[in-house]
């Protein structure tokens, strides 16, 4: 996560060269619960923040954006000149509201979810894994020269039912979200040590 000490000294680094700043909070719900700090902290520093409601809290779509009055309006007015319309906007205010209120306790699972991926990984031949760096719901390692790339490691999860991306030629991104439990992720431990053995 990003120190929230050098967030605010940007913030107002930014401020006092008469910038604005502003927070892609696309996962500011994890980090919220991996931190322990509430929402209204981590974006006080910045003057216009959004945040995604499909990321972690699971809802279908949807992202919420967060400022002063007059900036909002510049930015919906933009939105619809690039042609963004919102039609029938209320099931998906529903589904979002629905995440909000039942999904972000549970971003800890997530969480936790990770740890236990990335502690089974960590240890094997090939694999460059810091388990400081798990901090959330996602889990990145690096394949060391000599072991296989990240596209085989990709292709090969896939046969065996885990999804994982390449991150670049050698690195690898697991993530962890509420479509997946602790038992999914323990199978897809077992797989992907299996893949990387």
């Amino acid at each position: 996560m990003f120190p929230q000490n050098d967030a605010v000294a940007i913030c107002n680094a930014a401020r006092e060269l008469g910038m604005a700043s502003y927070l892609d909070g696309a996962r500011l719900f994890n980090t919220a619960a991996a931190s322990g700090r509430n929402l209204a902290e981590l974006a006080a520093p910045f003057d216009v923040v959004s945040v995604a409601l499909s990321k972690g809290l699971g809802c279908p779509v949807g992202s919420l954006i967060a400022g002063r009055r007059d900036v909002v309006a510049r930015a919906v007015r933009a939105r619809r000149m690039l042609g963004g319309a919102m039609r029938q906007s209320g099931i998906l205010a529903a589904a979002g509201l629905w995440a909000l209120d039942h999904n972000l306790e549970r971003l800890t699972e997530d969480h936790a979810n990770a740890r236990l991926l990335a502690e089974r990984i960590a240890g094997l031949r090939g694999v460059r894994l810091n388990l400081e760096t798990v901090q959330s719901n996602i889990v990145i390692f690096h394949m060391e020269e000599g072991a296989p790339d990240a596209a085989t490691v990709v292709a090969r999860a896939q046969e065996m039912g885990v999804l994982v991306s390449a991150f670049g030629a050698r690195t690898v991104r697991a993530v962890t979200h509420l479509n997946v439990s602790r038992a999914d992720c323990e199978l897809a431990a077992d797989r992907l040590v299996q893949v990387l053995s």
